[in-house]
Parts: structure tokens; C-alpha cells; sequence
């Protein structure tokens, strides 16, 4: 079987250290992707600067895709991304996350035709993710050591149930992965996808023309291009157990394209919506990414 050829996108906006975290994650992967592409929602210098120091000692071609800062654009800049990557799948991570060292293996591992994954994402607190990022000494195996085994005090009991449910899935158990994508792919979750970490074929983004760039602003674009996806005929798997990610702490972005957002994501519901008017296939004439 010819092997998989891999994507990965990585969006960020002005964060470069947590970015630099991030891009060590992935350098360090037990399976390494064919290429890296940062899709950049308009940075300032010092991620620029950050990536061109990073580029030379990434062990797969890296390449950086920029826009100018125009507020929140992420579906247009992921789209840029798409259009200039040549792996057969796409896995899509936010620059604000360090992967779990087999990250990119659990999901090839699940990749198959006619379905596309949401992985698994475990948010840390402020006080785990300023220490993560002030200590430029901590290796990666260290630093998984803490965020694996990082236990905050529960305030309650309901917190404590909830908070061992989910500290027990950030921790990678491979036989358990299979078993949990079987049982839990309904239909009926798609507003649990997160899109720092899903991953899908190149050739069904073509088909739904990738991201509706009419999402503007935060929230439900990774809702809206699961469902038409999902409308395509493609099934919505969710790895658990696996394809694990460490979410850096930020705080919320404005919500003040929430509702907007919310209604264009219904409308697809509502419509059966395949394919998006201002997507994906106008940027495949765009020139090649900055080396």
C-alpha cells in the first residue's frame, strides 16, 4: 500500500514562543508529516523572525503562508494552506499546542477513504502554560512528563468526575483508540469538532471547496465545514486515547461573530449545503509559498 503523504497545517497569530513550542512538538514526532505549512493570520516580525530561525533545523520542508492583519480570518488563511499543500491528507493543529510525540502517527493511523477525525485536545491552566513557556530549557520529554501527569485540584465534585473522565483521555492508550471511534462517531456530535486538530483528505476539502470564507470572526467554521463534509456523504470519526494535543492557555477570543457564525452554520443544516461559494478553489492560483 503506498504510504500516506502528509500536511500539516499550523495557524497562529502573533505567538511565537508558543509557536517555537509547538514546532519542536512536531519536529520530534515518531512519524514526521511530508511538510509543515504555517498558516499565518498576520504576525508582527518576531514570528516571522521565529520561523526563519526554525526552518533550518526542521527535518521536513517547512513554509510559511502570511496575510495582512485584518482582523480574525483563520478560514481564509487555512484555505491559503490548503491550496499550497501537496500531501494527499491534511492534519490541521493550532500554533498554541504541543503535540503528544505520536500525534501525527494516531492520525494516519485512522486515515482511510470516506472518513475525516477530530483528535483529542486537553486544555492546561495559566499556571502550567506560563511555566511551559518561561522555562526555554525544558526539553519535550519533560515537558509531556508534567502536562501528562498535571492534576488541578478539582473545586467540586461534579469537577471531579468530569476532570478524571478527561485526564484519563489525554493519556495515549493506543488499543482503546479504535474501540472509541467506533462508538463515538455519531452524527449528533459534529459541534464537538475542534479545529486545532482534525484531519481530513485533500480531495473532499477540493469537493466542499474548503472553508466558507464568509466565517468571520471566532467560532463555527470548523462546525460549518464538518457539516457539509458530513453532507458530502463523509463520516465524522473522534480519536480518543490518541492524536493527543496540549492546548497552551489564551484567553477567549471576542465573540462578537459568534451568533453571525452560528446562523451561517445553521443555514447549512438547513439546506443540506455541500459546497461554499467563497472557499478553497479561488487560492490554487495563487503563488507557491515563501520558502
Amino acid at each position: 500500500m503506498k504510504p500516506i503523504t502528509c500536511s500539516v497545517l499550523v495557524a497562529t497569530y502573533n505567538r511565537p514562543v508558543a509557536l517555537e513550542r509547538c514546532l519542536i512538538s512536531l519536529f520530534q514526532q515518531t512519524h514526521l508529516p511530508t511538510e509543515i505549512i504555517i498558516c499565518d493570520d498576520g504576525s508582527g516580525e518576531p514570528t516571522r523572525q521565529l520561523i526563519d530561525r526554525m526552518m533550518p533545523i526542521s527535518p521536513v520542508p517547512m513554509h510559511h503562508i502570511w496575510q495582512p492583519d485584518d482582523g480574525f480570518q483563520l478560514a481564509r488563511i487555512r484555505n491559503m494552506g490548503m491550496a499550497a499543500a501537496k500531501g494527499d491528507y491534511i492534519i490541521q493543529i493550532d500554533g498554541d499546542v504541543i503535540l503528544h510525540p505520536d500525534f501525527v502517527e494516531d492520525h494516519l493511523l485512522h486515515a482511510r477513504p470516506g472518513f475525516f477525525f477530530s483528535g483529542t485536545q486537553y486544555h492546561l491552566s495559566p499556571e502550567t502554560t506560563q511555566r511551559l513557556l518561561d522555562d526555554s530549557n525544558l526539553s519535550l520529554s519533560d515537558a509531556l512528563r508534567q502536562i501528562s501527569w498535571y492534576h488541578p485540584r478539582p473545586t467540586s465534585i461534579k469537577t471531579a468526575l468530569r476532570q478524571s473522565s478527561w485526564n484519563w483521555s489525554r493519556l495515549r492508550i493506543q488499543p482503546l483508540q479504535k474501540l472509541v471511534a467506533q462508538l463515538y462517531h455519531w452524527d449528533a456530535h459534529y459541534h464537538y469538532v475542534s479545529g486545532c486538530s482534525m484531519g481530513f483528505w485533500l480531495q473532499d476539502l477540493i469537493e466542499v471547496n474548503g472553508y466558507d470564507e464568509e466565517f468571520t470572526g471566532w467560532g463555527w467554521e470548523d462546525t460549518d465545514i464538518a457539516l457539509r463534509l458530513m453532507n458530502l456523504g463523509r463520516t465524522l470519526r473522534f480519536i480518543r486515547f490518541g492524536a493527543i494535543q496540549y492546548h497552551l492557555y489564551h484567553p477567549q477570543a471576542s465573540r462578537g461573530q459568534e451568533q453571525a457564525n452560528q446562523e451561517r452554520a445553521i443555514h447549512t443544516i438547513q439546506q443540506k449545503l455541500v459546497f461554499c461559494q467563497h472557499g478553497l478553489q479561488q487560492h490554487f492560483q495563487l503563488q507557491p509559498p515563501n520558502e
